[in-house]
Order: structure tokens, then C-alpha cells, then sequence
């Protein structure tokens, strides 16, 4: 997956191996290897590798792409968890990761929003209400934000 994710970034990003291989501190073979699946980068390499692409650590490692080896990455801070099936009652599961990086438990309240041309959104209630008591206060003080 990383020598995928790598290459397809580094094409998306209109840079030439020799250009990343600098920007990171490693020779340009060393990137071709990396690229081709011979090697794995360490951890160090992969930090600088995410920051430089601005993707997550996590997506540069282990993300699929769907399944197409042209994929682009989600920016850091953007996820795309997959499909999710509605059931006959409206239901659906939200993916693990999703309810682990949001910290979305049983039992709490989430808001579903929506918009006609953007499609679908859910937003924990907690998150909202916060956001809201903001723009509260900011409009109490004369639109200052």
C-alpha cells in the first residue's frame, strides 16, 4: 500500500522523484525503491513523507484507495471511511474507525444534516452545541469572533 500511496501522491503532486528524494533527505534510489515496493521507508522518512504530501501517517501507510491504484489520499484531517449500508429501518453502522477517531460511543446523540446539492452530514451534538454557544457569544459581543 505505501509504495502505491507514495507514488500516486508524488504524481499528483507533479514532483520528480530526485525533487521528493531532497525535500525528505534521502537519495532519489532510495525513494525509487520505496516507490517499487523493494523497501520500506522507516518512520522517520514516512513522517517527513506525510507532511510533505500534508496526509495523515496513518493514510500514507495504510490507505486502499477503494481498491483503485489511482486513489488519490485524503488531506490530513479528511477521512473516507467506505461504504455503509442503509438497512430496511434507516439504520446504518458507522465504521469503527470513524466512531474511534471522533469518540462516537453508544448511547450518544448525533445530528444529521443535510444540504440538497452537498449531500449528507452527521455531527455530534455535543461538537454543535458548542459551536453554536460560539457564534452565541460572538454576536453578543458585536460580532467579534
Amino acid at each position: 500500500m505505501i509504495a502505491r500511496n507514495l507514488l500516486n501522491l508524488r504524481k499528483a503532486a507533479g514532483l520528480t522523484q530526485e525533487q521528493v528524494a531532497e525535500r525528505i533527505g534521502v537519495a532519489r534510489q532510495t525513494l525509487a525503491k520505496w516507490e517499487n515496493g523493494e523497501s520500506m521507508p522507516d518512520v522517520g522518512s514516512c513522517n517527513r513523507l506525510a507532511e510533505l504530501f500534508d496526509v495523515s501517517l496513518d493514510d500514507l501507510v495504510n490507505y486502499e484507495g477503494g481498491g483503485t491504484a489511482a486513489g488519490p489520499l485524503p488531506p490530513k484531517g479528511k477521512y473516507v471511511f467506505g461504504a455503509v449500508t442503509v438497512g430496511e429501518r434507516g439504520q446504518i453502522v458507522i465504521p469503527q474507525k470513524a466512531r474511534r477517531i471522533f469518540d462516537i460511543k453508544a448511547g450518544d446523540t448525533l445530528i444529521m444534516l443535510g444540504d440538497i446539492e452537498q449531500g449528507l452530514a452527521m455531527v455530534k451534538e455535543d461538537g454543535l452545541l458548542d459551536l453554536l454557544e460560539c457564534a452565541r457569544r460572538a454576536e453578543e459581543q458585536g460580532g467579534e469572533a
